[in-house]
C-alpha cells in the first residue's frame, strides 16, 4: 500500500505516538524540518501552526485541527481553500464530558468549602443536595458541549443548553438566541462555557451577562478564553457575585504571572488540558479523511471557515 505523506507541527502533542497510531493507516507523518520533498506532502496534522507554515506546501489537499476549536486556521492566507477538518473522536468527548462532570460536581458537592475546612483544620458538616434541586447551565452544545451535557443529565443535574442553532435532546432542556440566553443565565446554579470562538462569541460573557447570573452562581469555562470578558469575570469573582470559577482556558495562553485569577481561593486553574485528542482512537478517522480526499469523496467533520467551526 503507497502511504501518504503528512506534515506535523504542534508545540504540545506527542509526535512519536501519533506517527505510530497513522502507520496501520498507511500515513507517514513527518515533522516540518525533516521533509525534504515538500511537494509530496498532501495533508497537514496540526495545531496552532505559526504563520507562514502552509505556504511551502503547494500540493496540500487536506488539513487536520489537532482538538475541537479550529479558530487558529480561520481567516489565514498562507493556507490554501481545501478541507479544514476537526478530531471528531468519542474518547476526546468522553474526556470533556468527564472533566466537566468533575468541575460542576466538585461545586454541587460543595468540595471548595470542605478543602478550605481541611486547611483549618476545621470540620465543617453540609448536607448534599438533591443534583435535581442544582441547573447547570450548558452554552454550546457542539459534539464535545452535547456529550457533556448529557453527561450532567445523567447524573441527574436539571440541564439547560443553549446554542447557536435549535437542539432536540432527550433530557435537556434546549433553547437557542439571544433571549433564550438571557434567560438560561439567571436560572442556572452553574454555568458551563462550551462556546467555539467566532466573531459572534467573542466577548459573549460580559460585565452584564456575569451581573444576570445568580448571585453566587459558580462558572466553568471549558472551550476559549475570547468568549469571555476577562476583567469583567476578574470583577465579578472579586466582588463576590460569583461564587467561583474553574477556568481550563484564558484570553493569553500561558496565564500572566500577574494575573489576579491566580490568587482567588475560589478559582480553580488549569492549563488547557479539559480534553486533548488521543491519537490511537482518533488515528482512524484521519486515515478516513485521506483516504476520501484520494477518492475525491466528501470528508468527514469539516468546519466551515464562515461560521469559525
Amino acid at each position: 500500500m503507497t502511504k501518504s505523506r503528512m506534515v506535523f507541527y504542534s508545540e504540545l502533542d506527542d509526535f512519536e505516538a501519533w506517527r505510530k497510531a497513522l502507520e496501520p493507516e498507511a500515513i507517514e507523518l513527518c515533522r516540518n524540518e525533516d521533509i525534504t520533498d515538500v511537494d509530496g506532502v498532501r495533508s497537514a496534522l496540526v495545531w496552532k501552526p505559526p504563520h507562514g507554515f502552509f505556504q511551502s506546501f503547494r500540493n496540500l489537499e487536506l488539513v487536520v485541527n489537532l482538538g475541537a476549536g479550529v479558530d487558529a486556521l480561520v481567516g489565514r492566507n498562507d493556507l490554501p481553500d481545501i478541507p479544514i477538518t476537526r478530531l471528531s473522536d468519542p474518547r476526546m468527548a468522553r474526556m470533556m464530558a468527564g472533566f466537566v462532570l468533575f468541575a460542576v460536581t466538585r461545586y454541587a458537592r460543595d468540595i471548595p468549602q470542605f478543602e478550605k475546612a481541611q486547611r483549618q483544620r476545621r470540620w465543617h458538616y453540609l448536607h448534599p443536595k438533591d443534583p435535581a434541586d442544582i441547573t447547570v447551565g450548558v452554552l454550546g452544545l457542539g459534539e464535545l458541549g452535547l456529550e457533556a451535557a448529557r453527561e450532567c443529565a445523567r447524573h441527574g443535574y436539571r440541564v439547560l443548553g443553549w446554542s447557536r442553532t435549535q437542539k432536540d435532546v432527550d433530557g435537556i432542556s434546549c433553547s437557542s438566541g439571544a433571549e433564550a440566553l438571557a434567560s438560561v443565565l439567571p436560572q442556572s446554579d452553574i454555568v458551563v462555557c462550551m462556546l467555539p470562538k467566532t466573531r459572534e462569541t467573542d466577548d459573549l460573557l460580559d460585565a452584564g451577562r456575569f451581573r444576570s447570573m445568580k448571585q453566587g452562581a459558580f462558572f466553568i469555562n471549558v472551550s476559549r478564553g475570547s468568549v469571555v470578558d476577562e476583567p469583567a469575570l476578574i470583577e465579578a469573582l472579586q466582588s463576590g457575585w460569583l461564587g467561583g470559577a474553574t477556568l481550563d482556558v484564558f484570553a493569553k495562553e500561558p496565564l500572566s504571572e500577574d494575573s489576579p485569577l491566580w490568587d482567588m481561593e475560589n478559582v480553580l486553574i488549569t492549563p488547557h488540558l479539559a480534553s486533548i485528542a488521543l491519537p490511537s482512537s482518533a488515528a482512524r478517522q484521519i486515515g478516513e479523511n485521506v483516504r476520501r480526499i484520494a477518492r475525491n469523496e466528501v470528508v468527514l467533520s469539516r468546519i466551515d471557515p464562515r461560521r469559525g467551526y
